[in-house]
C-alpha cells in the first residue's frame, strides 16, 4: 500500500509536466508563467510537511495518509470544472499542501514495521514507488492526453487517489516499531522514549547533511517533473510517445539503482562498515555524481551518450532520498522521528519553489530556448555538487548519536 501510495503521489506530481505543451498552447502561457504555476505546487508544500510532521505525534499515520489522498483527489477537480490559470493555480496549491507531508509520513509509517538495520530495502521500495509512479504515469498519462485530451489525465488521477484512500482506511495501521518504546534492535542509536530539544537535533551534522543531500536531489527531481517532458519534445526533439518512453527509462534507471543501493547499505552495515560511509558518503556521492552528469549532458550532442548522461543526472539523484531518511532516523528518538522527518522534508524540498520558476525565466530571457535550458541545467549542477559535497563531509551518525544521547548510544 505504501508503494502504491508513492506511485499515485508521483503520478499526480508529474501530470502537469507531461501535459505542459498542450496546456501552454490552449491557455496561451509563456514559459515563465508555466514555471510559476509549477512552482505554486511547492508554495505550501514545505509548510504543510512541517506542520503535519508535528501532528504525527498526536495522530496515527493511518488517519494522516487517508486525509492526504482524499485531498489529492479534490485538488484535481478545479481544472476539470473550468480550465483557467486561476483554476490551475488553486489545484496545484491544494495538491502541494496535501502532498508536502506525503514522503515523510509514509516513510514514518513504513518504519513502524521494520527495526533499524532492516530498513534499506523497505526504504528503497518506498522511494522506488516514486520512480514507478513516473515510469507508469509517463506512457499512461501521455496516452490519455493524446487520445482524450489533457483533462482526462487529471480526472483519472482523481479517481486513483480516491480509490487508494478508501482501501487504505480498511487495511492500513501502524506497526510495532512506532510505539514510544519499540522492541530493542541492533543499531538503534537512541532510546525510543528519549526526547531531546529539537534545536539540538537539527544542529547535528547528520541532520544538516541529510537535508543538504535532499536539497540537491530535489532540485533535479523538481526539474524532471516540470520541465523534462517539454525539454525532450522541443530540444531533442521527440514525439510525445518517445518522450514518454524516455522518461520511463530514466525512472527505470532510478528504480534499479534504488533497489541495488539501499539493500547494499544494509549489507555493508552487517559487515561492520560505519554508518557514515555506508549511507552518509553514499548519498552525498550520488548527488555529486548526478550533478556532474547534469553539467555534462547539455554539451554532448550524440543522442545516445546524451541520454545516458541524462539518465545519470536525474536517476542517480533519487538514490539520496531514501538514504537521507535512514541517516536522519539514526540520530533521532523514535518518538520525535515523524516531526523531524517533516522538518527535513520541508527544508529539503524547497528547491521546488525555485527551480521550475527559474527555468521558465531563463528560457524566456535567453537568446534561445536551448540556451535557457542549458543555463538552468548548469545552475542545477552547481547546487547539486555543493549540496552533495557538504553531505559527505557532515553526515556522521555514530558521532552525533553519541553526542545527543551519551547514556543511550549503541
Amino acid at each position: 500500500m505504501i508503494v502504491a501510495f508513492m506511485v499515485v503521489n508521483f503520478a499526480d506530481k508529474s501530470v502537469l509536466g507531461l501535459a505542459a505543451l498542450p496546456i501552454m498552447d490552449e491557455l496561451h502561457l509563456s514559459h515563465s508563467t508555466y514555471g510559476l504555476i509549477s512552482s505554486c505546487f511547492f508554495l505550501l508544500f514545505s509548510l504543510s510537511g512541517l506542520v503535519v510532521g508535528f501532528l504525527s505525534a498526536r495522530f496515527s499515520t493511518r488517519l494522516l495518509l487517508f486525509a492526504m489522498t482524499l485531498l489529492w483527489a479534490v485538488a484535481q477537480l478545479p481544472v476539470l470544472i473550468v480550465a483557467t490559470v486561476p483554476a490551475l493555480v488553486v489545484g496545484r496549491l491544494l495538491l502541494g499542501a496535501a502532498e508536502g507531508p506525503a514522503a515523510a509520513m509514509s516513510m514514518h509509517a513504513l518504519y513502524t514495521w521494520f527495526p533499524p538495520g532492516r530498513r534499506g530495502l523497505p526504504s528503497a521500495l518506498h522511494i522506488g514507488g516514486a520512480a514507478l509512479g513516473t515510469l507508469i504515469a509517463a506512457p499512461v498519462v501521455t496516452w490519455l492526453i493524446t487520445a482524450h485530451g489533457w483533462r482526462s489525465a487529471f480526472a483519472a488521477l482523481a479517481v486513483a487517489s480516491a480509490l487508494w484512500s478508501l482501501l487504505w482506511w480498511r487495511v492500513g495501521h501502524d506497526g510495532p516499531y512506532g510505539q514510544a518504546q519499540p522492541p530493542p534492535a541492533q543499531g538503534e542509536p537512541t532510546r525510543g522514549g528519549t526526547r531531546l530539544p529539537y534545536r539540538r537535533i537539527l544542529r547535528t551534522g547528520t541532520v544538516l547533511g541529510s537535508i543538504s543531500s535532499a536539497f540537491g536531489a530535489q532540485w533535479a527531481l523538481s526539474l524532471s517533473s516540470t520541465w523534462l517532458p517539454a525539454y525532450l519534445r522541443t530540444q531533442l526533439p521527440m514525439t510525445a510517445e518517445r518522450a514518454a518512453t524516455t522518461i520511463s527509462a530514466v525512472s527505470a534507471c532510478g528504480f534499479v539503482l534504488l533497489l541495488t543501493v539501499s539493500p547494499l547499505v544494509d549489507a555493508l552495515r552487517r559487515r561492520g562498515v560505519s554508518h557514515r560511509w555506508s549511507s552518509g558518503a553514499l548519498q552525498g556521492g550520488a548527488v555529486c555524481l548526478a550533478g556532474a552528469a547534469m553539467a555534462a549532458f547539455p554539451f554532448v550532442h550524440p543522442t545516445g551518450p546524451r541520454l545516458v548522461l541524462l539518465a545519470a543526472a536525474f536517476g542517480c539523484a533519487s538514490v539520496a532520498i531514501p538514504l537521507h531518511y535512514i541517516t536522519t532516523a539514526e540520530v533521532v528518538p523514535t518518538t520525535q522521528r515523524g516531526a523531524v522527518f517533516g522538518i527535513v522534508a520541508a527544508t529539503g524540498t524547497l528547491p521546488g519553489l525555485l527551480a521550475p520558476a527559474l527555468t521558465g525565466h531563463f528560457i524566456d530571457t535567453s537568446r534561445t530556448a536551448a540556451t535557457g535550458y542549458t543555463t538552468s541545467f548548469l545552475v542545477t549542477a552547481v547546487v547539486m555538487l555543493l549540496a552533495g559535497a557538504f553531505a559527505v563531509a557532515a553526515i556522521r551518525p555514530e558521532h552525533d548519536a553519541r553526542r545527543l544521547n551519551p547514556a543511550g548510544g549503541d
